[in-house]
């Protein structure tokens, strides 16, 4: 894995970088695996802009996605580390001894011809394996992290991410979020070892304004530029936010401010919220 920096010989290369994508060893997809993936460009059924700052962007097709690693006890071999369009990290292919084919999130050290095996029961804590949080031994890192037994990975899914199992105590275990986030999760739910690989991904600088378009995000409007119903940060005579905290249009706070909702049934089991970036603290 590694980053290319580009020389400073036009406007858009200048501070430009972009990952080679060293891992990858297989430029095309399988097709049985492959499915549309129409555009909305942020509007709804009616027609109607929905979410703003959206639009454009190369054509993608996604790639199913193995998410609740339920073919128990049948071993596979990877055949391949692939690009995936839509995601931060590579997915692996995933050949099992029946002849199934299958996508999953691909973690750090995990290669070609590596074996892999999923089971309700305890099997070895290699790289790649998923099993039962009641089954993996504590101290280790791992990743696609289930909230609900059954329900597929939920945490931890992104390039570079890890949650490290630190207890495990009667039904519950603790694990530790990469966003400093303390909780517990059942011990039924499943999870797979190892952190997601293709860390490099964050140290990418895009450059120009035309990469951000590659990937369908348009151009951000400032909020102290729009009219008083459009952003909290509209409207006045002159440049002004009123008083107001950083927030987008909703009034979401930008700077740390708390994006889960009030009154979860779940709420008990986060032992200790996530680091704030605003206040420099955790979050209580």
């Amino acid at each position: 894995m590694a980053i290319r920096v580009y020389k400073r010989t036009t406007a858009g290369r200048r501070n430009s970088s972009v990952n080679l994508h060293a891992e990858v060893t297989r430029s095309k997809p399988e097709k049985s695996l492959l499915r549309a993936l129409p555009k909305t460009g942020g509007r709804n059924c009616q027609g109607k802009l929905t979410v703003i700052q959206q639009g454009g962007g190369h054509k993608r097709r996604y790639r199913m996605i193995d998410f609740k690693r339920r073919k128990d006890d049948v071993v596979g071999t990877i055949q391949a580390v692939e690009y995936d369009p839509n995601r931060s990290c590579h997915i692996a292919l995933v050949e099992y001894t029946d002849g199934e084919k299958r996508y999953i999130i691909c973690p750090k050290g995990l290669t070609k011809g590596s074996k892999v095996v999923s089971s309700r029961n305890a099997v070895e804590p290699d790289v790649g394996n998923c099993m039962p949080i009641r089954h993996i031994p504590t101290g280790l890192d791992v990743h696609c992290v289930e909230l609900e037994p059954g329900k597929g990975a939920a945490l931890c899914r992104a390039a570079g991410m890890g949650a490290r199992l630190t207890n495990k105590e009667g039904r519950m275990a603790t694990i530790v979020l990469p966003s400093g986030e303390i909780r517990q999760i059942l011990m039924d739910c499943r999870a797979t070892i190892g952190v997601v690989g293709n860390a490099d991904n964050a140290n990418v600088i895009l450059g120009k304004a035309g990469r951000n378009r590659w990937l369908g995000r348009r151009p951000r409007t400032r909020g102290v530029a729009m009219s008083h119903h459009q952003h909290p940060h509209g409207g006045g005579e002159g440049r002004s936010k009123g008083g107001q905290e950083p927030s987008n249009a909703s009034g979401t706070q930008s700077k740390g401010g708390r994006t889960r909702r009030f009154g979860l049934s779940s709420d008990h089991l986060i032992i200790r919220r996530r680091y704030s970036r605003r206040y420099g603290q955790l979050k209580l």
